[in-house]
């Protein structure tokens, strides 16, 4: 036990004293990091934001079910019901129906409207809501093999240019996550390049008294980590701030705008998962930087 809190006390001793004897450098991969790992933290946010915005519109995207002549529209309210797809069922008879479009054409006589046309022209109908906006033209699928339905309309062109905008942000956001990742990992790699060269004397001294190359490095390696961390934590902090910052602005906008926030509202589950990702990710970079970094002095 006490030789184990004796490593773990040297390790850190060592890795405090990298960082400090690091100087600007040290600033330059934290800077980098931060700014990377903020940028991926809006990215991968704006993500989830977005699916559920989708997911909100999903909602409000009615799917019209006209019916064959004869069939009424209660008779099929259960079977869509019970699909997997849809959130709600509203049945429109077609009396219903009729009774809307002569009061919006502004006409007082709908008895003398429908005996000109020889009785009710229209049909029954259902207006169906999908949990989803990727499950609409699934749903409308399905709604069309039904036996009794005539017609399915619903804005297919909308959903499609939604989730397009969705996959587009991905892929720009991946894209630039790969370029700065790239240029943190560039950047400590080089800081921990320095790092190592400052302190090359006692690195001698200690393979001269017979330490292992990992004892040697492993505080080098561990640095890197320490930026990835600190990194994270920076930038989870600025997050949390502009993402309380704008709550508070939005509370104060009309109804419409209220909507679109609670669609972009993240769930409990994503608001933990976006700092371990942020740890996660800048760990991997920090870690990766230096050992791309004591790599080239170990294998001398």
């Amino acid at each position: 036990m006490l030789k184990a809190f004796t490593k773990t006390d040297y390790l850190l001793r060592e890795t405090l004293l990298g960082i400090q004897r690091g100087g600007w450098m040290n600033w330059a991969a934290i800077s980098t990091m931060t700014v990377l790992l903020f940028l991926f933290g809006i990215s991968l946010q704006a993500t989830w934001q977005l699916e559920g915005l989708l997911n909100q519109f999903g909602s409000q995207l009615e799917v019209s079910v006209y019916l064959d002549s004869g069939v009424q529209a209660d008779s099929l309210q259960g079977t869509v019901a019970a699909m997997s797809e849809v959130t709600a069922v509203q049945p429109i008879s077609k009396e219903s129906a009729w009774q809307d479009l002569v009061s919006e054409l502004g006409i007082s006589d709908i008895e003398g409207a429908t005996e000109q046309l020889n009785g009710n022209p229209l049909v029954d109908a259902l207006r169906v809501k999908a949990n989803r906006s990727e499950d609409v033209p699934i749903l409308a699928s399905k709604l069309s093999a039904l036996q009794g339905v005539n017609e399915v309309l619903y804005v297919d062109e909308a959903v499609k240019r939604l989730a397009q905008l969705n996959d587009g942000l991905r892929w720009a956001g991946l894209v630039v996550i790969g370029v700065l990742s790239l240029t943190a990992i560039a950047v400590i790699t080089t800081t921990i390049r320095l790092i190592v060269m400052a302190r090359r004397r006692e690195i001698e001294v200690m393979q001269l008294v017979g330490a292992t190359t990992v004892w040697i490095y492993l505080p080098f390696i561990l640095q890197g980590a320490t930026f990835g961390l600190v990194g994270a934590g920076i930038s989870w902090g600025l997050l949390s701030a502009i993402h309380h910052f704008l709550d508070e602005i939005a509370s104060q906008q009309p109804d419409f705008v209220k909507f679109l926030v609670d669609g972009l509202q993240i769930s409990p589950q994503q608001t933990w998962m976006l700092p371990v990702s942020l740890v996660g990710l800048g760990t991997t970079i920090g870690l990766m930087g230096s050992l791309v970094a004591v790599r080239k002095f170990a294998l001398r």
